[in-house]
């Protein structure tokens, strides 16, 4: 639909018509001492090319991931996009990310989302998903609401994404659901303190795996230990890739698997696009938001694909809606859809093995440089913890004016963690690249001690 602007003409006739003088009159109602009262601060209009070439000026300010080298994770994780997916997304019948309601004239969409729940099944290793919904956190609180509608309880491992932690308590703040956290041993989940924490009122456990620092954690202890109280048991999967390499969760006990598909979704543009993904057993089919696409056959018998399930306030009685998630990003389930297809079940193990690959390296490079120790208990994958001699805003700012994006800073979120970085290694870094940053990171560092 064009938008054609009103006219001077159209808005006098427009004000005529309501009895009124001015476009001032219809805010009469509003307190003087809250309005503006001065123009916006705002440029004077440009003609197209003008405009084009302004922005394009300030674009150039922002640095694009390819000039860079970057070790920055932490929830965002930069991986490769098939130039395929940027080709098929642009095509005109795909370009929304709108989920239809007319399956007799969406089949292609409703096909897309069908298949797309079936790759989250698979790498999940459940057996139910949904069409997707806004993000990870927002996934992991979808989860919470499933788990606690008679126990309102949950206990959350303190290695979980603190963003996420943050998340579900503001959402369990308005639901009346009381938030445990269960601190760490080192950076894996303390079993003992989860053995402390959890009760007969205890709706569910949810770890994060691999975890917020990168570690591995023993998914089947805790999920014996969460349904043995008969609770449910929730995994969070950061970094989508590593379901190329670790066992899937619902091979491990879990109940509920929720994500971040953002690392099949696009390229990392301010932290997104993002997509939260949910997985479940059928036993839970009817307590998963969102919609749900269905296969099916019409009247004759030609496959066909409906919207199965939608357990929103709209659909079904209001005491009996879960969630009203209304929407979902089948436009980042599309790209998600099409990354995987495109690399495999092969090429999704490779890119995970060459991030891992990576990431044992530089921890070896690193960790050889004097004064820079691996935090990391246990087992971790592409990701892991230093303590370093300096802090890790002090080397991120030097790295920087190299190009170099360097850790994740960890105080952001545990102030006592001041010279404690996280870094990330994908499949991009290269050996040369990760050598180049452990020469600076010695200079940086010998500079600063023998000041």
């Amino acid at each position: 639909m064009n938008y054609l602007a009103a006219t001077e003409a159209d808005k006098q006739k427009m004000l005529e018509r309501i009895g009124l003088d001015s476009m001032e009159d219809l805010f009469t109602d509003i307190p003087d001492n809250v309005k503006l009262n001065r123009a916006l601060n705002l440029p004077e209009g440009m003609s197209e090319y003008e405009l084009k070439k302004k922005i394009k000026s300030m674009s150039s300010q922002n640095q694009n991931m390819d000039q860079v080298i970057s070790f920055l994770g932490g929830g965002a994780y930069d991986h490769y996009m098939p130039a395929l997916v940027d080709h098929l997304l642009s095509r005109s019948e795909w370009y929304t990310a709108y989920t239809p309601y007319q399956p007799e004239i969406s089949q292609g969409t409703l096909q897309n989302i069908f298949e797309f729940q079936t790759m989250v099944c698979e790498l999940f290793g459940m057996e139910v998903s949904n069409a997707s919904v806004y993000d990870g956190a927002n996934a992991l609180c979808e989860a919470m609401i499933m788990t606690t509608d008679r126990k309102k309880e949950i206990i959350l491992s303190g290695a979980i994404h603190p963003e996420y932690i943050e998340t579900v308590e503001t959402y369990a703040n308005g639901l009346g659901v009381e938030v445990k956290t269960a601190g760490l041993k080192g950076t894996i989940t303390s079993i003992d303190e989860l053995k402390a924490s959890i009760t007969d009122k205890t709706g569910a456990v949810a770890v994060q795996y691999p975890n917020f620092f990168g570690n591995i954690e023993d998914l089947q202890a805790i999920a014996d230990l969460a349904h043995e109280h008969k609770a449910m048991f929730i995994v969070v999967v950061g970094d989508i890739i590593s379901m190329g390499m670790l066992e899937a969760p619902g091979n491990l006990g879990a109940d509920i698997v929720v994500g971040e598909g953002m690392s099949l979704a696009g390229p990392i543009n301010f932290s997104g696009p993002s997509i939260g993904l949910m997985a479940t057993t059928k036993k839970n089919v009817r307590k998963l938001p969102g919609r749900m696409v269905g296969m099916t056959d019409d009247k004759d018998g030609r496959r066909a694909f409906v919207l199965t399930l939608q357990a929103r306030e709209q659909h079904i009685r209001r005491e009996k809606a879960l969630s009203n998630i209304c929407s979902n990003q089948a436009l980042h389930a599309l790209a998600t859809n099409i990354t995987l297809c495109t690399l495999g079940t092969k090429g999704l193990k490779e890119m995970a093995l060459k991030s891992m690959r990576n990431a044992n390296y530089a921890m070896r490079r690193f960790t050889a440089i004097e004064g820079v120790e691996l935090i990391n208990g246990g087992h971790y994958f592409n990701e892991f913890a230093l303590k370093l001699p300096v802090s890790a805003k002090l080397l991120n700012k030097r790295l920087l004016k190299k190009d170099i994006f360097g850790c994740v800073d960890l105080s952001r979120f545990y102030p006592e963690r001041v010279n404690e970085g996280l870094f990330f290694l994908s499949e991009f870094r290269t050996k040369e690249e990760i050598d180049l940053v452990a020469q600076y990171m010695e200079v940086i560092f010998n500079e600063q001690l023998f000041k």
